[in-house]
């Protein structure tokens, strides 16, 4: 039962005849995970604690750095440096004192996903990047729960709600992750910084209306925006009687590690861990940084070159073709580009770091910063 207080503060939401005291204390019993407190789990974390949910879970390993003061809209200028939920934690405290947040400092992984899950009714993914975003399709798949998903990339957002009980999943759309170098992120296109303000609030308001039972929501369709023309469209979503995990003959039964099912397995290619284990034995490789100068001063690996990718096709001379070469940028994709031209013009002994720094801080170094 909602409490006096509850009742101001919700007083907005009682006299919606469609959602009542009845959808509000649904919101009070119910409880939403967040993957990832950046940019869509920002807003949708803000607007899920303001409405009254009564458990939200965030799951996350970073810390706040100023390229994220854009769009994320929970830190600000005195959260610079700070872990991410602790920040998090304290201004959603602030927002809504009645509800409770849990927070979980690490990366969401196949080890820990079932866990995480498990005693939340809804997943909202606020990842940006296919391995997780694989991982939490088919975790929710396999434990019966709904995924409410959301992504941005420059001017383009697009959400639904993933239910393989009522719909299709996300591998039912796209059956397998694509190489991670050859999807570039937000870092390397941008990405206007009001668009995961418009995503998330989307995605909030889907997992408001799957707990408070109300309206009808994204399952089946895929709600498409553009920001430049402001406009939208919808397109109808059929689940795949052949999907992988939730078809009626599954091939996928349990949960990976899909950062390494993702990577290709190839002589161009180099792990974060195995560049590490290398670079321990002392061997004599050459490390190029691509990234741009201010990425590069907030933290980069030991006796890196740095050259721009924009200024490599001027610095082929500065570049010897007799050694190992590592090109590295913050998560693969611009150093992937560097790769393929370096091997056009010659260069035999070239590997791109899988995930780049990113995936450095994730598997080597926790404490490095990565902009």
């Amino acid at each position: 039962m909602l409490t006096p207080a509850e009742r101001t503060r919700y007083a907005r939401h009682l006299v919606l005849p469609e959602f009542g005291e009845e959808g509000q204390n649904k919101l009070k019993r119910g409880s939403v995970l967040i993957v990832g407190a950046g940019g869509l789990g920002s807003p949708a974390a803000l607007y899920l604690a303001a409405a009254g949910v009564g458990k939200i879970g965030l799951v996350d390993f970073d810390t706040v750095e100023a390229t994220n003061l854009q769009r994320q809209i929970l830190y600000g200028e005195s959260s610079i440096g700070r872990p991410k939920l602790d920040a998090a934690r304290e201004r959603l405290h602030d927002l809504n004192p009645h509800i409770s947040i849990e927070t979980f400092p690490s990366a969401l992984s196949s080890q820990n996903a079932r866990e995480l899950f498990e005693p939340y009714d809804v997943i909202l993914d606020g990842t940006d990047n296919f391995a997780t975003r694989y991982l939490v399709n088919d975790a929710c798949v396999l434990m019966k729960k709904p995924n409410v998903y959301g992504s941005i990339y420059r001017f383009d957002g697009q959400v639904s709600v993933f239910d393989s009980t009522r719909g299709p999943c996300y591998r039912c759309l796209f059956p397998d992750p694509p190489p991670p170098h050859l999807v570039p992120n937000c870092a390397e296109g941008g990405v206007l910084g009001v668009l995961p303000g418009i995503i998330g609030t989307i995605q909030a308001a889907e997992a408001i209306k799957l707990l408070a039972g109300v309206g009808v929501t994204l399952i089946g369709r895929m709600l498409i925006f553009d920001a430049l023309t402001m406009s939208t469209r919808q397109i109808r979503l059929a689940k795949n009687p052949q999907c992988k995990v939730c078809g009626p003959d599954p091939v996928i039964r349990d949960l990976i590690d899909y950062e390494e099912y993702c990577s290709p397995v190839n002589d161009l290619e180099i792990s974060a861990s195995q560049l590490s284990e290398r670079l321990s034995r002392g061997e004599d490789l050459v490390l190029l940084d691509v990234r741009e100068p201010h990425e590069f001063q907030a933290g980069h690996l030991q006796a890196a070159q740095h050259i721009p990718m924009q200024q490599v096709p001027h610095s082929i001379d500065r570049l010897p073709r007799d050694k190992e070469m590592i090109v590295y940028c913050r998560s693969g994709g611009r150093s992937a580009r560097v790769q393929q031209f370096l091997m056009s013009q010659g260069f035999e002994k070239v590997k791109n770091l899988t995930g780049g720094m990113m995936a450095w801080k994730r598997e080597v170094d926790p404490a490095m910063t990565v902009r």
